[in-house]
């Protein structure tokens, strides 16, 4: 049998290779791994790294404000903002005809069964700009017979009709044949410009205007649930918009009280971190105690609210029952959502109890890499605010695609296409042109009777228009790009400061003067083309993954297992893709950082040393990153239980200062996600600090062996911690 080639280097073997020209075996191939055996530090004599991405993404920079640029001039966001009627034009545009018509209406809402049809304005009936919505039930028959009582009638029901047309006594079948009126009236309201339905419920039963019954022209009776029908799910999103108006009062009165939250967690931050420089071991255990307290504070006051509801009336009610509520007061009042709280909370102090005892021994590995961190980043407070320059490139990539994205959508002129209530017509969704669709042979075929051509979107003919779709998509990728590549350049930045740190002989004294910008300058300057490389391959997987949500939705209503089966695996896989190439990148930056070498080697080097010391990867990453977010925890949990007891009333000192809120949850929320986002932001620094720290450590370990011609770069404290627990961990 062949030798086994696959060999790991430990402490003990590094340390008995020759001094000069240290070789060891790849754990895959068995070839020697060379070591230039004088390296002392990030090399600054550098040549540019894979200029051929480099120059591919410039180009996609300039293709990108070219981009928008045509997009700009083609588009118009208020084709997309506002309602447009079935000859393309805007309700409610200055200086046309429609100026003081700002709402749509729909001449036979019963055509409008399906509510995303009706939203996405491809119903099949005329839709013309109104100034107010009707408030009364009418026929065009009734207003016949009441226009012979008096004229009121009919100025109150031609407002519904074309424009121009005043002949109340056409017969109604040539009215309804030509579409001058609607064919009957409802009470309705406003909803996102568009006159719906106003249909409520009395005792369990739908009503407009307190009838369940009604007459259309053609006398034919009519139920109100056919209304209900045709906007079903629509008074959800009314009752939606309701709550956002709320949501949006709740938050202008609020707003100073978020701030000052958000302030109060960036002083925690701060705090959190100066205390780690001196006393991170006891800084980590108290912020482990912290956070199993709180806990317990939760899990004994849902316990409490679970004995004082007892076993009132109502409070036994599932949540499946009482269904979508705006109120959220609502599930408040219900056993089960406490019980789902309180049960939530034990399970996962009992998952944090478990880990650490079954880590118990391996914390203080961490806790030197973090104490060995806190130390460069006292050296150098300057990494600390340099998400903020990731957070302004991110704000002007999201707000970039966002308006190119919109103006994109609204380009091109007015396209019409037939749209017909029966499916078996051959011309639907068929290019049509509304002056001459009466006339045409489409509108006098038996299977198309009731076709109308009506305005679908705005599009063209030219190649600009035919590919819109893929300019879109174009968009989509151009913009995960950016801000993949703005990620990749903030850790590649970091990681070559903090490498600058640790291979210094002397720290601080030897660390070269203003490290961030200095390594911030050698990405830019000559790895943009790695960092983009590396950015790009991040992006296309996760184009694909938002590409497999899209059919995953588009297949949601359909009853096929074996295609959601397949789609589910392919969604598994590609999450999983996502997640190894996230990791492995960030790896690549490091050792690219240091070593200033293309996308490739460095992806190579990283994932070979990685490789050789797997078992302190298992370790030292995952529980310095699992204390880093427990610390995440404590900031964003002990803001967010002050801001409870503020809004509560609990605080005795600002009893008098507190607003009268709808949701106090919802600033509550705002308040504890924005001040993880800033503990994250803080501690994503001492994250990229400690696993630069630890690809140094693992190859100053390769590299020397403590002797006087090859010391160790690494603190004593460091060598004794990770070096004598290697063989434990």
């Amino acid at each position: 049998m062949a030798p086994h080639r696959y060999t790991f280097s430990s402490a003990a073997a590094v340390q008995a290779a020759p001094v000069s020209g240290a070789t060891h075996l790849d754990p895959f191939y068995g070839e020697p791994h060379k070591f230039d055996p004088f390296f002392r530090g990030p090399v600054h004599k550098r040549s540019c790294t894979d200029v051929l991405c480099c120059w591919i993404f410039i180009l996609a920079i300039l293709s990108y404000v070219a981009l928008g640029i045509v997009a700009w001039l083609h588009g118009d966001p208020r084709k997309v903002l506002h309602p447009t009627n079935s000859y393309g034009e805007f309700c409610g545009q200055k200086g046309t005809a429609n100026a003081k018509r700002p709402l749509l209406f729909y001449f036979n809402i019963l055509k409008c069964a399906n509510p995303s049809i009706l939203i996405n304005l491809q119903c099949p009936t005329m839709q013309m700009c109104v100034s107010n919505c009707p408030d009364k039930f009418a026929t065009y028959t009734e207003m016949q017979l009441e226009h012979k009582v008096g004229n009121s009638y009919w100025q109150y029901y031609r407002q519904f009709c074309k424009p121009g047309f005043n002949n109340p006594d056409k017969p109604v079948s040539e009215v309804l044949r030509d579409e001058d009126c609607p064919s009957m009236i409802v009470p309705s309201r406003p909803f996102l410009r568009r006159c719906l339905p106003d249909v409520i419920t009395l005792n369990g039963t739908a009503t407009v205007a307190n009838k369940t019954r009604f007459k259309d022209a053609l006398e034919t009776a009519r139920s109100v649930t056919e209304l209900q029908n045709a906007v079903r799910g629509i008074r959800g999103l009314v009752d939606t918009r309701e709550m956002g108006l709320k949501i949006m009062e709740d938050y202008t009165k609020s707003w100073p009280w978020i701030v000052l939250g958000l302030l109060i967690s960036l002083v925690f931050s701060l705090i959190f971190i100066v205390l780690l420089r001196f006393t991170a071991g006891l800084m980590l255990w108290a912020t482990i105690i912290t956070v199993m307290l709180l806990l317990a504070y939760g899990m004994w006051y849902c316990s409490v609210v679970l004995t004082n509801l007892g076993y009132s009336q109502g409070s036994d009610v599932s949540i499946v029952e009482v269904g979508a509520q705006t109120d959220l007061k609502v599930y408040l009042q219900l056993r089960e959502t406490w019980i789902i709280l309180l049960a939530s909370l034990g399970v996962t102090e009992a998952s944090i109890l478990l880990i650490l005892v079954i880590m118990r021994r391996r914390i203080k590995l961490a806790i030197a890499l973090l104490r060995e961190a806190s130390k460069a980043i006292g050296h150098i407070m300057s990494t600390l605010f340099y998400p903020v320059i990731t957070f302004l490139f991110l704000t002007v990539c999201i707000s970039y695609w966002a308006v190119t994205a919109v103006y994109l959508a609204s380009s091109g002129d007015a396209i019409y296409k037939v749209m017909s209530p029966n499916v078996s017509c051959p011309h639907s969704n068929s290019t049509c042109n509304p002056e001459t669709f009466n006339v045409s042979n489409v509108s006098q075929e038996t299977s198309c009777v009731g076709s109308q051509c009506l305005f679908a979107f705005y599009g063209g003919e030219t190649p600009y228009h035919r590919y819109l779709f893929l300019l879109q998509i174009s968009n989509l990728l151009i913009f995960l790009w950016l801000v993949n590549f703005s990620l990749a350049l903030e850790q590649c930045t970091l990681a070559g400061t903090f490498s600058s740190y640790y291979w210094a002989k002397r720290k601080p004294e030897d660390v070269p003067p203003c490290p961030l910008f200095s390594s911030f300058r050698r990405a830019i300057r000559y790895h943009t083309g790695s960092l983009a490389f590396g950015a790009l391959v991040l992006s296309v997987v996760q184009l694909f993954r938002i590409t497999l949500k899209y059919l995953e939705k588009k297949l949601k209503g359909l009853d096929n297992s074996l295609s959601k089966f397949i789609l589910c695996c392919l969604t598994c896989c590609f999450w999983c893709l996502e997640k190894f190439i996230r990791y492995m990148n960030r790896n690549a930056y490091i050792m690219m950082a240091i070593y200033g070498k293309n996308f490739f080697m460095s992806a190579q080097e990283a994932f070979f040393l990685l490789m050789r010391n797997m078992v302190r990867v298992a370790v030292v990453d995952r529980v310095t990153d699992f204390l880093l977010f427990l610390g995440k925890v404590m900031i964003a949990g002990g803001v967010g239980v002050l801001t409870l007891l503020f809004f509560t009333k609990k605080i005795t000192l600002f009893q008098e200062e507190v607003p009268y809120l709808h949701y106090y949850e919802i600033p509550l929320m705002t308040t504890v996600v924005g001040a993880y986002l800033i503990a994250h932001g803080f501690f994503s620094v001492y994250a990229m600090c400690v696993d630069t720290f630890f690809l140094c450590f693992c190859d100053d370990l390769e590299r020397n062996d403590g002797s006087p011609e090859k010391p160790f770069l690494m603190s004593p404290e460091l060598h004794r911690i990770l070096g004598k627990s290697s063989r434990t961990c």
